[in-house]
């Protein structure tokens, strides 16, 4: 009997969902938050500002509906601190952030302007990074 191991692929362009765990470990949620944080405040890179900007930005151009969506997936992230067992105190403040960010990005030119320079998510994210680092450090992860 001829046992073969299939000839190794090479690794082709996967979609981003791809490479998220699933798990409701506090890895797996730290890679999620940071991949949608990402996503949110730093997908592409504005060459002559040197300024990052994601779909937070590029969807709050689409007035009403923009800062809704996006609204909607940084709830998500205070959704995953609250399964980490975060305190409510935290939660409320990274309400707070997508509370602002969300009211004040709905006004139309000073909205767009604020949503550049005020990143919730990036807040959010660093809140629940301090939150793991404290009760989970195997989930700590060296920053370049």
């Amino acid at each position: 009997m001829d046992v073969r191991q299939p000839a190794a692929r090479p690794r082709r362009m996967e979609p981003f969902a791809a490479d998220l765990p699933l798990g409701s470990d506090p890895l797996a949620v730290r890679r999620r938050v940071e991949a949608l944080e990402r996503l949110l405040e730093g997908m592409i890179e504005i060459p002559v500002l040197r300024r990052k900007v994601g779909l937070d930005a590029i969807a709050g151009v689409i007035p009403i509906a923009g800062d809704l969506v996006t609204a909607a997936m940084g709830l998500y992230l205070v959704w995953e601190a609250r399964n980490l067992g975060m305190p409510r105190w935290q939660l409320w403040r990274m309400i707070a952030n997508v509370g602002l960010d969300t009211a004040v990005g709905a006004i139309p030119v000073a909205g767009d302007l604020f949503d550049l320079l005020y990143r919730s998510n990036t807040r959010n994210l660093r809140i629940i990074r301090k939150h793991l680092d404290r009760h989970h450090p195997a989930t700590r992860v060296i920053e370049r």
